[in-house]
């Protein structure tokens, strides 16, 4: 099955004075690739890694070039005009890439770099999308209480400001951290944040709180919510080995404590020899 922006290998069935068409095989669908770029001293049967994209008479075309972007990517790219129906953006082909304005999260112009992934319209045309959470990856090896960078991508009223951590990780400010300096925050910045927690899925949660007293606030609210996955009480005390905070909390065996004891000046929990009981 030919695939539109993705890379894959196919055979040369055909030879022509403007080109080789390729496919998977017998009477599999065909495509073709220009003479222009067909390697020197290939035959029918010789297998070609090509890139399938649409050209500018809306025909599939293949190209033995490697654009910038490919389907389930993302990517940073050039914005090399806007026009009345959007923009086009230079990804590295003949043919540059259209970004609707509907897909646009800002407004953008000639000369800006903007992060974008790959999506089919309606009309099977391959068009770009600012965005990208679809596309974004899960996180590798981050735990929380690191500081990381990224570039705000989305904002929503519901969820909160959505981040594409290293242009490739996808990560979330909730709208309950959105106050104070976050509700500075606007599409296109580019912020450092602190991990706060990595979910199940592997996607980050993000705060851009101060440190100090706004930290052991935040701390002190996720011991908590432990506390009530636990069932009000949690089977280690605050003298527990620092691994054991560790793998419990995701936090420092200080950082624990301090939570700990605001949590406790405040009678919010109880302390046992072994345990942490919610009041």
């Amino acid at each position: 099955m030919l695939k539109l922006g993705e890379k894959q290998k196919l055979k040369i069935v055909k030879k022509t004075d403007f080109g080789v068409y390729l496919s998977e095989g017998g009477d599999a669908e065909r495509v073709l690739l220009p003479g222009a770029q067909v390697p020197e001293g290939t035959a029918v049967g010789t297998e070609l890694e090509v890139f399938l994209y649409r050209d500018s008479e809306d025909r599939m075309i293949a190209t033995v070039r490697t654009p910038l972007l490919v389907m389930g990517t993302v990517a940073r790219l050039t914005v090399a005009q806007v026009t009345k129906v959007g923009a086009f953006l230079d990804w590295g082909l003949e043919k540059d890439l259209f970004l609707p304005f509907k897909q646009q999260t800002r407004k953008v112009a000639p000369g800006d770099r903007v992060l974008v992934s790959l999506y089919l319209d309606k009309s099977e045309r391959l068009c770009a999308t600012m965005n990208v959470y679809e596309a974004l990856q899960s996180a590798e090896g981050q735990r929380p209480g690191d500081t990381v960078t990224g570039e705000v991508y989305l904002i929503s009223d519901r969820f909160g400001a959505f981040v594409a951590v290293d242009d490739r990780i996808s990560a979330l400010i909730p709208r309950k951290e959105m106050y104070g300096d976050a509700q500075k925050v606007k599409v296109g910045d580019h912020i450092t944040a602190r991990i706060r927690r990595v979910l199940e899925d592997g996607r980050l949660e993000l705060s851009v709180r101060d440190t100090g007293e706004a930290q052991r606030t935040e701390d002190a609210e996720a011991i908590l919510d432990l506390l009530d996955s636990y069932e009000g009480a949690l089977p280690f005390g605050d003298k527990a080995s620092p691994e054991v905070i560790l793998r419990e909390t995701g936090m420092s065996k200080a950082q624990f404590k301090r939570a700990v004891g605001k949590l406790l000046k405040e009678g919010r929990i109880e302390i046992g020899e072994k345990t942490i009981r919610r009041k």
